[in-house]
């Protein structure tokens, strides 16, 4: 498989989308979850783009509109958890410590609110087996890194360095990576001992320790 373009692009964190982009996220969740089943059951190279659009209940070129590759069509669901975590740290409160932050904030967004919230983790697991998808994973990863990046900036304030930003940015979304990964090879639940958020506390508290976190600066 070649290399595959980022996922689609976002709005900045503070923009409120418009009625269009929330529709067009639903429709490429949607697309997204039908492809994840899919590869889920048959692997990424047995399942067409004709497939998952069939699935979907959309047109082919309805597909081919959101996405350009058929691995590309499970970025939306891959990057949920991600995104949901970036928004949490940004909408923390000022005053605990930065790792604090991040370690609840990784806890409650890979804890299931609800049953298609396990579903999604469920299939998840599935897709990262998948050898073929290991391209999407990691740029996934990729753009949760580079939404992370202003998120800690902003708590940090002007007299953070940004190499130090950058790399707390980047142990941080490394630790959520390996936390999921590592659940994925075990059949541990999506809540309790070994599950992604358990794991993902773990990991962030080990791979933070090291790093010289700054204080903060009230929200606005």
């Amino acid at each position: 498989m070649s290399e595959l373009p980022s996922p689609s692009a976002r709005p900045s964190p503070s923009a409120r989308p418009s009625l269009s982009e929330r529709r067009r996220a639903e429709t490429q969740l949607e697309i997204a979850m039908a492809a994840a089943e899919l590869f889920a059951e048959r692997g990424a190279e047995a399942t067409t783009a004709e497939d998952i659009a069939r699935s979907a209940g959309v047109a082919l070129r309805t597909f081919y509109r959101y996405f350009r590759a058929k691995e590309e069509a499970v970025a939306p669901l891959l990057a949920a958890g991600g995104r949901r975590w970036v928004a949490l740290i940004e909408r923390s409160p000022a005053g605990p410590p930065l790792p604090q932050v991040l370690e609840r904030a990784a806890v409650e967004a890979l804890t299931p609110d609800g049953e298609e919230m396990a579903r999604a983790l469920l299939v998840t697991r599935r897709l990262l087996t998948d050898p073929g998808l290991r391209i999407v994973w990691q740029a996934v990863h990729q753009d949760s890194e580079d939404e992370l990046v202003p998120a800690l900036a902003a708590r940090c304030g002007p007299a953070a360095d940004p190499l130090e930003v950058r790399l707390a940015a980047a142990a941080a979304t490394a630790a959520i990576r390996v936390a999921l990964e590592s659940w994925a090879a075990t059949d541990a639940g999506t809540t309790g001992p070994g599950s992604p958020g358990e794991l993902a506390a773990r990991c962030v508290r080990e791979l933070t320790a090291g790093l010289r976190l700054w204080g903060e600066v009230p929200h606005s």
